[in-house]
């Protein structure tokens, strides 16, 4: 293992501002241990800049990517107290040594976190940027509000999951019942699941270790499971990763009862709540009814050979 990324790992214990599908152990459990690296700028002894990556060989290319259920990567840069126009000089030198620590690759290709905007060192090297839109709601503190701001779709689903299917969340289920609906969902979409049920297993177990996952079930008096949401969070963020849902039980409410649980869960453990993607039309649509602020994100790439 290299020192820079050794170094790395330290920073990851303690810096909270680096989100959790750049820290270490996320990327370990997505990759494996020796299939990611990172780039990163040092100033007396510190890293104050980074720029974790996987690393997939093939066809005798090499391209550095972001891995297998990971929403964002790109870069991390530590906040300083300066003037903005002398924190975006920091900032572009920090990003134009990042893209020079880079290993030789044939292709790079990330999503980046939606608070990281300046591509502008990137631009300058020929790489490239797609927008992307997620919905993010950037305060949870005042829960009511946030109720006050969905579509009364929102509001539909979840009074009809109460009080007509008289359906219930609960958290204790063990992880292979998400699996269940969460496969049940591609199964009604005729698709197969991007990941199989060891990959899910893996990461409900380091995410456990690290106290920062919870799946909520809906479940009615008979003991049928309706639909269920799997979020993350650090510090700063919860992130709805997966879900799915019973296609037999599909108009209960269940989904939409689980994701407002699960919004009002993350109220009490950080600080906002990402819907984490909301390109296909029909999900947006489903989204943008919770109220959260329309956020773009930044596809960046570029193809050396």
């Amino acid at each position: 293992m290299s020192s820079f990324k050794e170094k790395y790992r330290r920073l990851c214990r303690k810096e909270i501002t680096i989100p959790l599908f750049l820290r270490d152990w996320w990327l370990d459990t997505v990759c494996g241990e020796h299939a990611w690296d990172v780039s990163t700028v040092i100033r007396d002894d510190q890293i104050i800049g980074a720029l974790p990556y996987s690393i997939d060989k093939k066809n005798n290319k090499i391209h550095l990517t972001t891995p297998k259920e990971t929403k964002f990567l790109g870069p991390w840069i530590k906040k300083r107290n300066a003037k903005y126009s002398k924190s975006l000089t920091e900032e572009k030198k920090i990003l134009e040594k990042l893209i020079e620590n880079l290993p030789n690759f044939d292709h790079y290709s990330q999503n980046w976190h939606h608070k990281y905007t300046n591509w502008l060192p990137f631009y300058w090297k020929n790489f490239k940027q797609t927008t992307y839109y997620t919905y993010v709601l950037e305060d949870l503190r005042n829960i009511d509000s946030i109720w006050n701001e969905t579509l009364e779709s929102v509001k539909t689903d979840v009074r009809k999951a109460k009080n007509r299917f008289k359906l219930t969340v609960r958290n204790d289920l063990p992880i292979q019942d998400f699996v269940k609906l969460n496969n049940m969902t591609f199964e009604r979409q005729g698709k197969t699941p991007p990941y199989d049920e060891d990959f899910i297993l893996k990461i409900d177990k380091e995410c456990t270790a690290q106290n920062c996952n919870k799946i909520f079930f809906a479940e009615d008096h008979k003991g049928n499971l309706h639909s269920a949401v799997y979020i993350v969070w650090d510090e700063h963020s919860a992130y709805y990763i997966w879900g799915g849902s019973d296609p037999k039980l599909r108009n209960s409410g269940a989904n939409t009862f689980c994701l407002w649980e699960a919004i009002k869960f993350s109220a009490k453990v950080t600080k906002t709540f990402d819907f984490e993607g909301s390109m296909i039309k029909p999900i947006e649509k489903y989204f943008r009814a919770f109220g959260g602020s329309l956020t773009p994100y930044f596809h960046v790439y570029k193809n050396n050979k």
